[in-house]
């Protein structure tokens, strides 16, 4: 599970920042993330909406440890971030596109690498191994150097040593952003089998497709503010408009 109580994440605007920004500036600081609360729950999918800038990734990196909130709380399987941050990370798999693999490892050095961080003994960590590398086909090019891979082929191993100790908790961060359709669907697929497994899972996305393939329940951002937070089916069932699309336009227009 993940509670997320008030959470606020405040930058302190650089001088070049504030010329850009003009009388938006005038505080010198930016709220990226201002007030917002949701729950995650085991065995649902939980989809976090919103435009680039949202807040939507800051959110995720603060789930993740990665960044220390202003104000608020986050738990994750029951540990705060800030307090117990190990706890968190042990318990945790953090997918996000801007995280860079090591070009000059293969997919089978990547993967023991994390599973030896992880603490995983040699026969778990095969076992893990060749269940991901087969359902998501990276067999054929697990001893080839990461940096001579495609884009799909790398963002496959990715998921793989983000999956690898059998997280509880898993975020995703725009997971098929870029990917072939493929590719795409495959990341799609592992997500529902997350859910049937009973995980804690949360993607962020502004691809509308995902939205509607995935969501059990869903969180729409703007502006760093909470403008939806429920049920995926009683969003639907109260839009005021004809599509998803349509009805995220008019929630982000309206602030």
């Amino acid at each position: 599970m993940i509670e997320v109580q008030d959470l606020k994440k405040r930058f302190k605007l650089t001088w070049k920042m504030k010329r850009e920004l003009g009388k938006a500036a005038s505080n010198g600081y930016v709220d990226a993330v201002d007030g917002i609360s949701f729950t995650c729950q085991p065995g649902r999918i939980f989809s976090l909406l919103g435009p680039n800038g949202a807040g939507k990734t800051t959110t995720l990196r603060m789930i993740a440890t990665m960044l220390k909130p202003t104000a608020g709380t986050v738990k994750v399987a029951g540990f705060d971030v800030t307090r117990q941050p190990l706890e968190v990370r042990r318990r945790m798999g953090f997918l996000t596109g801007t995280t860079k693999l090591y070009d000059r490892l293969t997919p089978n050095e990547l993967t023991r690498y994390y599973a030896e961080l992880y603490g995983m003994d040699k026969d778990r960590y095969e076992q893990r191994r060749d269940e991901i590398f087969t359902r998501l086909g990276i067999h054929e090019f697990a001893n080839r150097r990461i940096g001579k891979l495609s884009s799909g082929m790398q963002q496959k191993v990715s998921i793989a040593r983000t999956i690898i100790h059998d997280p509880e908790v898993v975020v995703f961060d725009e997971p098929t952003a870029g990917l072939d359709v493929i590719s795409a669907r495959t990341i799609i697929e592992l997500i529902r089998e997350f859910r049937e497994a009973g995980k804690t899972v949360i993607f962020s996305t502004h691809i509308m497709g995902d939205v509607s393939l995935l969501s059990d329940d869903l969180a729409i951002i703007h502006k760093g503010k909470l403008r939806y937070c429920g049920s995926y089916q009683d969003f639907v069932n109260n839009m005021q408009t004809k599509s998803l699309e349509d009805e995220f336009i008019r929630l982000t227009e309206e602030d």
